[in-house]
């Protein structure tokens, strides 16, 4: 049992990264969807295989450098601030792609998995750069 008491120590760190993670991930995809003029949860709820793949590659996209940041940051200000800037870059480089590619809403409502795929990949491309960048 003296064992299981030195692990259960963290506990309470664990469970304040993980709520503020959670609460940062709610944010993210509360903007994120705002942020679109296609609605990914009715698409994905009628079945719209482009919008699943869309918003999954954003959520990663945004994941990937805050784990990261909850893996190395030696405060909550840390992952709340780096976070954030994670959040802006996703945001930042769906406007991107919106400008180079202005017919993406409608491609996605439509169901069009190649500007699907391709969204998902630039949001996952932008969070390991952002992840690795955040370690620098």
């Amino acid at each position: 049992m003296i064992g299981l008491g030195g692990t259960l120590a963290t506990l309470p760190n664990f469970i304040a990264y993980f709520v503020f993670g959670a609460a940062l991930v709610a944010l993210f995809l509360v903007i994120y969807t705002s942020l679109t003029t296609h609605r990914e949860l009715a698409l994905i709820r009628a079945g719209n295989t482009a919008a699943a793949v869309v918003l999954s590659g954003a959520l990663l996209g945004f994941v990937i450098p805050l784990a990261s940041v909850i893996a190395h940051s030696a405060t909550i200000v840390d992952v709340v601030v780096w976070g954030i800037i994670a959040l802006v870059v996703q945001m930042v480089g769906f406007l991107t792609a919106r400008m180079v590619l202005p017919h993406l809403p409608q491609a996605i409502a439509a169901g069009n998995l190649a500007d699907a795929i391709f969204l998902a990949g630039l949001s996952l491309a932008l969070g390991i750069l952002d992840a690795a960048c955040m370690s620098g």
